[in-house]
């Protein structure tokens, strides 16, 4: 299916001046969902990579990708890796303050490396671009959910993640083409998508936890008839979402993206020193 490319994907260098003071309960109104959001942030310096490396494999292999495809790849792997820079950064901050989560991450980071050893290219690009429609569908999410979750939140905690969701839109269709143009299968795409959001369910969930023990908010009817209500709804977009995504007819061009991030994005493009050129390296 020929589809033409998105306008605007860009490569971005922003800076978010977290304070050492900085408090992980970044939004006083939600603070279950600060832990949910800080648990997803938790994973980015681990899958994000995967991603990034994976692209440039297929970026310098020997089958390669048509030119047009390819400056769109090497876009997306810069703005992944732009991602997993500025989340590192945020976490550790959340560790100073939830001192538990460090086994878990050391498990996160066990898995993800061990899936870049042991997997096929081919699975790993199925897995990005099934990762990718998850992310998408959490930027979804969120811009539906935007006053119960994220109004109200510290401005550096608020900009961080709505950068990163922005950029999900923007690059939506990258990693599936990337896939679809790399010996797709259609069942290995459902299986790496169904892999990933075990992974990122077991992970997220097992975080979460740890601070919400940790801010005394277990106990809460509240807390939970929240997560409750937030995984529900989450899910019942995102399985809908996935499946149509494996479908050969289905393109994420035909998705109607939420308008607001395009506008958050052309509002705060100057101070992120947006440029079209320039990927950044991920150890």
């Amino acid at each position: 299916m020929s589809v033409s490319a998105p306008i605007g994907l860009r490569i971005r260098h922003p800076h978010f001046e977290v304070p050492d003071d900085f408090d992980p309960r970044w939004n006083r109104r939600a603070p279950e969902f600060a832990c949910v959001a800080n648990s997803v942030s938790l994973l980015m310096p681990y899958i994000e990579p995967y991603f990034v490396r994976s692209t440039r494999a297929v970026l310098e292999g020997p089958e390669g990708l048509e030119p047009d495809l390819r400056r769109r790849a090497e876009a997306y792997a810069a703005q992944e890796a732009s991602h997993h820079r500025e989340h590192r950064r945020f976490n550790d901050l959340i560790r100073r303050r939830y001192r538990r989560l460090g086994a878990i991450e050391r498990a996160v980071r066990r898995t993800y490396a061990w899936l870049g050893r042991t997997r096929s290219l081919e699975f790993s690009v199925a897995f990005a671009a099934a990762s990718e429609c998850i992310a998408y569908t959490i930027a979804r999410w969120t811009a539906d959910h935007y006053r119960d979750v994220l109004a109200g939140a510290a401005p550096v905690a608020h900009d961080l993640f709505m950068w990163h969701l922005a950029e999900e839109v923007e690059h939506k269709s990258v990693a599936f083409d990337i896939d679809r143009a790399y010996r797709h299968s259609g069942a290995r795409y459902l299986g790496a998508g169904v892999v990933s959001l075990a992974l990122l369910a077991v992970f997220s969930i097992a975080s979460t936890v740890v601070m919400l023990a940790r801010d005394h908010l277990l106990h809460r009817p509240t807390t939970w008839w929240r997560l409750l209500r937030w995984a529900l709804s989450f899910w019942f977009a995102l399985a809908p979402a996935l499946a149509v995504s494996a479908m050969r007819s289905h393109h994420p061009s035909q998705l109607s993206d939420p308008s607001f991030y395009a506008a958050w994005l052309r509002s705060h493009d100057g101070a992120m020193s947006a440029s079209d050129q320039g990927a950044l390296d991920v150890s």
